[in-house]
């Protein structure tokens, strides 16, 4: 199968090992995928994440990411949405970068200043590439 998505990939092993309650996600790891973990676990959505080395059986770098429940099982997940896509990219100045839920999720966004939340972009005057959207 090949990947014409990775990002895409990533947000499905997400909310795959949400559906099926499991605790962690592995996911071949990327640089921009790093940087979403990370927005990902300063945001609160998820407990934490781990860069796995490559070993013998496994060339390649995984991101282990350990999902975040409440009490009751409910994942602080609620939704993942990829906005850009490799055949429909998204771009937005600072002034229209999307405010998820009212302001209550998180729009990932790639700029020019690195990877941060649709927040941060705002407030730096920076746009950039809408990644997706968690809520």
């Amino acid at each position: 199968m090949s990947m014409t998505d990775p990002i895409a990939d990533f947000l499905t092993r997400i909310r795959n090992a949400i559906h099926a309650a499991h605790e962690n996600a592995l996911i071949p790891s990327s640089k921009l995928k790093v940087e979403m973990a990370r927005i990902l676990k300063e945001q609160g959505y998820i407990e934490s994440y781990s860069i796995e080395a490559p070993t013998p059986e496994r060339p390649a770098e995984l991101i282990n990411i350990k999902l975040k429940y409440t009490d009751s099982r409910q994942s602080a997940i609620s939704g993942l949405q990829r906005v850009s896509r490799p055949g429909q990219r998204h771009y937005a100045p600072a002034t229209a970068i999307p405010k998820v839920q009212g302001g209550m999720g998180t729009t990932i966004v790639s700029t020019s200043r690195g990877v941060m939340t649709g927040h941060d972009a705002r407030r730096a005057g920076v746009g950039g590439e809408i990644v997706a959207k968690v809520w």
